[in-house]
């Protein structure tokens, strides 16, 4: 804000000189005008519409005859040393009125709308006294100028309140909401996560997804996602390179509403975790990372749906408890020659889940049924009647299947 003598409004009034007894005039006028002022904003400017009741259309009727007070000093050259000394207070107060504006969540729209009207009836208000008094037409042009420029002042001094305010809350919100979504990922208590999201003026939703995707591609997503997506830029717990990582946690997305979200990722490295409990939203995000561990990341890019990989986030879960299950039911083939060995651990895996339909089980293979029908006896005699047992089928389909992402590569058919 400019309160120098330099800017309009003192400059302007150093070219006007009201008599003073003028002035006075003016001054008696203030409070009448200061009353139709605001009953016109009210009626005009509708997000102001009963808003001016009771003790707040006092203080605002206070407010606006102060502003008036401090522009007549101006142009009845009222000044001590200091000519910007009376106006000065009267910009601080436009300015705290533009950052309350900000705070009670309203655009600047409805105070510049304000201002106008106001100008507009204060003017004809005084011009109507200042012409009765007897003001010479040369005067009335000089003191029009000087009540827009007035106006002009106070506008700007209110949207810099605006702004400073938008801009300072804007911070403080961004980091409760950072605090809120780490306090999320490290599965503090309820109470805290509770109060972390009322801090950052943050709506409850019902379920939080989890989202991991590269940092590039965090802006584009975010605007086609809800405004309550929270998310976290780095150090995310548990994951290498996470620097390159950023996470989204976004409010409400499952059902339908989860295809939306599949859709808005297409075409993206993208891993999505499965909806939870916002305050179980740390349970997403770990899901996620396991398959960003587990499972390779298709090429072209794609979202991979963590719900498409549960068997093998379940059999990642403990990998030397798989490596130990698979030297133990695999040994009958350990002692065969390596290409034998993985034919026939094709075979079985295919014949186990094909539920012995041996056309089923060639076709998958591309090999003939007679090659199904040798190869599986040869596995009965390395297995007998362990392959009739259910718990040993479970056993084998378990330690058969492959790692994800990858096939099982057969050499050429020796048979």
């Amino acid at each position: 804000m400019d309160e120098s003598p330099s800017s309009p409004a003192p400059r302007g009034a150093a070219d006007l000189q009201l008599d003073a007894d003028i002035g006075a005039v003016l001054r008696d006028r203030l409070p009448a005008v200061a009353a139709q002022t605001v009953a016109a904003v009210t009626e005009e400017v509708p997000s102001y519409a009963g808003g001016f009741s009771g003790t707040m259309g006092d203080n605002i009727e206070a407010a606006v005859q102060m502003a008036l007070a401090g522009f007549l000093k101006l142009a009845s050259g009222s000044r001590d040393s200091d000519p910007s000394t009376p106006h000065g207070p009267t910009l601080e107060g436009a300015y705290a009125l533009g950052r309350g504006e900000a705070r009670s969540g309203r655009s600047m729209d409805a105070l510049l709308a304000a201002y106008r009207v106001g100008a507009r009836v204060a003017w004809r208000e005084m011009a109507d006294a200042a012409t009765k008094a007897g003001v010479a037409a040369s005067t009335m042009a000089r003191f029009a100028e000087l009540v827009f420029a007035y106006i002009d002042e106070l506008s700007a001094a209110s949207v810099a309140g605006h702004t400073d305010e938008l801009s300072t809350t804007g911070r403080v919100r961004e980091r409760y909401l950072d605090r809120l979504a780490r306090n999320l990922l490290s599965g503090a208590s309820a109470d805290v996560l509770a109060a972390s999201a009322e801090r950052a003026d943050w709506p409850e939703p019902r379920t939080l997804t989890a989202v991991l995707l590269p940092a590039a591609q965090v802006r584009g997503v975010l605007s086609l996602l809800g405004s309550g997506t929270l998310r976290v830029g780095d150090e995310l717990p548990g994951l290498e390179d996470s620097e390159e990582l950023s996470l989204l946690l976004v409010p409400d997305m499952e059902g339908r509403d989860r295809r939306r979200l599949l859709r808005v990722l297409a075409g993206k490295h993208a891993v999505v975790g499965p909806p939870r409990p916002w305050l179980a939203a740390r349970a997403s995000y770990l899901r996620a990372a396991r398959v960003v561990d587990l499972v390779p990341a298709p090429d072209p890019p794609a979202p991979l749906d963590t719900e498409d990989h549960l068997v093998d986030v379940v059999l990642g879960a403990d990998p030397d408890a798989l490596a130990d299950l698979r030297t133990r039911v695999l040994e009958p083939l350990g002692e065969l020659r390596p290409a034998t060995a993985q034919r026939l651990g094709e075979t079985l895996r295919s014949w186990l889940l094909h539920q012995g339909r041996r056309d089923d089980v060639a076709a998958d293979l591309h090999v003939h049924a007679q090659t199904v029908r040798y190869r599986m006896g040869q596995l009965r005699d390395l297995y007998g009647d362990r392959l009739d047992d259910a718990q040993v089928v479970l056993e084998l389909l378990l330690a058969l299947h492959p790692p994800a992402g990858e096939d099982v590569v057969l050499p050429d058919d020796e048979d």
